[in-house]
């Protein structure tokens, strides 16, 4: 059973900032596939960003590319993203997840957290 654990959220201007963690348990970074997700009220869950294991690259979806970098910490076993220049339809329970699949699509993740809420407003 692997358990994640989400952290960082809050409430945040426009054009703002905030760094996300997930510490994962039971498993080591860089041996799975590790993705973050989001879910705003009445939508369905879309993903974020992604590191595929096989190939240890991280991509993006449209919408945040070039907001968002995720970055994985081996040390300590964590995994960050950090969101620049925050819209407010960035608003959603941010989630991290993993897969054991090296090559995931995004329905591939079944191991997830608990989320952590991020309000962008003014």
């Amino acid at each position: 059973q692997l358990q994640m654990k989400e952290s960082g959220g809050g409430l945040v201007q426009p054009g703002g900032s905030l760094r996300l963690s997930c510490t994962p348990s039971g498993f080591k970074l860089g041996l799975y596939s590790i993705a973050w997700f989001r879910q705003a009220p009445g939508k369905e869950r879309e993903g974020v960003a992604l590191f595929t294991g096989g190939s240890a690259s991280i991509s993006y979806k449209d919408y945040v590319k070039g907001r968002f970098t995720m970055s994985l910490d081996n040390a300590k076993n964590t995994v960050y993203l950090q969101m620049d220049s925050l819209k407010p339809e960035d608003s959603a329970v941010y989630y991290c997840a993993a897969s054991r699949f090296l090559q995931p699509v995004w329905s591939d993740f079944d191991s997830w957290g608990q989320g952590t809420q991020v309000t962008v407003s003014s």
